[in-house]
Order: C-alpha cells, then sequence, then structure tokens
C-alpha cells in the first residue's frame, strides 16, 4: 500500500509543479510556484491575491531516509541541519532565476506544526522568520479533512514513526510565509 502512495504522491506533485531543485543528498525541500490564493499580510509586506510565491514542500522520499533513525535530540538536530541548509540553496535557486524575480513571498501550508497544546512547530519556524496564518481550504471543512487525510496518509507512508502523537483527527492545517527579501537576507549565504 505504501509503494502505491508513494507512486501516487509523485503523480501528484508532477501534476501541480512541483520540483526537485536541488540534488544535494541532505536537502529535505521541494518547490512550486505558484500565485497567492489570498492576501498575505507579513510585517514587512502584504502580498496581494495573484502575485507571484514559492512555496516550500517537504520532499517526502528524503524524510524516508531519516526515519531510520531513532527519533530524539541528534534526529531533531539531523533535520534542524538539514532544513537550514535546505533553505540556503532555496536563496541560491532563487538567486540563479531571474524569472523568479518577482517572487514576492516564500511559504506553504503544513500539518506538521502541531495542534492544539503542541505548537512548538509554530515557534520554531515564527523564530526562523516566518509568519504563521491560520489556514482555510478553498473547499470548506470537507475539503480540510481530505487535505489532513491525505496529509496522514503521507506521514503513515514516509515517516510512519511520528505517528504516535499525530491522530487525524488532530491534525491542523497552518500557513507560513515569509517575505522574499526577509528569506534571503535570513538564509542567503554567508548570513
Amino acid at each position: 500500500m505504501r509503494a502505491l502512495v508513494r507512486r501516487f504522491d509523485a503523480w501528484l506533485s508532477r501534476r501541480y509543479g512541483v520540483f526537485e531543485f536541488s540534488q544535494a543528498p541532505n536537502c529535505l525541500l521541494r518547490l512550486h510556484v505558484a500565485v497567492a490564493r489570498h492576501h498575505i499580510p507579513l510585517p514587512d509586506c502584504r502580498v496581494e491575491r495573484g502575485e507571484l510565491v514559492l512555496l516550500l514542500h517537504i520532499w517526502n522520499d528524503r524524510l524516508l531516509a531519516l526515519d531510520a533513525l531513532s527519533p530524539g535530540l541528534g534526529w531533531a538536530k539531523t533535520i534542524q541541519r538539514s532544513l537550514l541548509r535546505s533553505l540556503g540553496e532555496v536563496v541560491c535557486y532563487l538567486d540563479d532565476h531571474p524569472d523568479l524575480a518577482k517572487v514576492r513571498a516564500v511559504g506553504g501550508v503544513t500539518v506538521l506544526l502541531g495542534a492544539g497544546d503542541h505548537e512548538g512547530g509554530v515557534r520554531l519556524v515564527e523564530r526562523l522568520g516566518f509568519t504563521v496564518l491560520p489556514y482555510c481550504s478553498p473547499l470548506g471543512r470537507f475539503g480540510e479533512f481530505w487535505e489532513n487525510f491525505y496529509s496522514w496518509v503521507l506521514i503513515w507512508t514516509y515517516n510512519p514513526s511520528s505517528l504516535h502523537h499525530r491522530h487525524l483527527r488532530s491534525l491542523r492545517r497552518k500557513e507560513f510565509w515569509i517575505s522574499a527579501g526577509e528569506f534571503r537576507r535570513r538564509f542567503g549565504q554567508g548570513e
């Protein structure tokens, strides 16, 4: 069943234009160039609906390899280092692609920031400079249920050891955004 989910996820990624921008073995992110579906209020700018944004996607296959490590402080530090390197690689990708000069914000939607009393993920991305916003599915509660279900299936497929504290009913999606300028400042080379 997991192999079927992996194939479907690969097909869906291609369908929506999610792409691998780096072949570095520790890169945990893939990208998707899109337009903002709504206005995004950020501390240093306001991104209007229809403006260009860069969506960050977890590279699930890379998480699968890391799932073999036992969870704990060592695993968390490995993820943190890989994520920071990955964000730096995104800055390099933006700088190397002039066609992305109009990207106004970098971010995305995830269930990985925590829910209820477990908001440690929110604090982490806020320390990285991202603004965390509530998420509203364009398809309402019905759509959000199916998005959460798909996220749960992906976790089951790629990172099953984390399911002991992630239950389908408790998943809550959040948006996280940072302006492109602030993203470059924080994660660019030499920073």
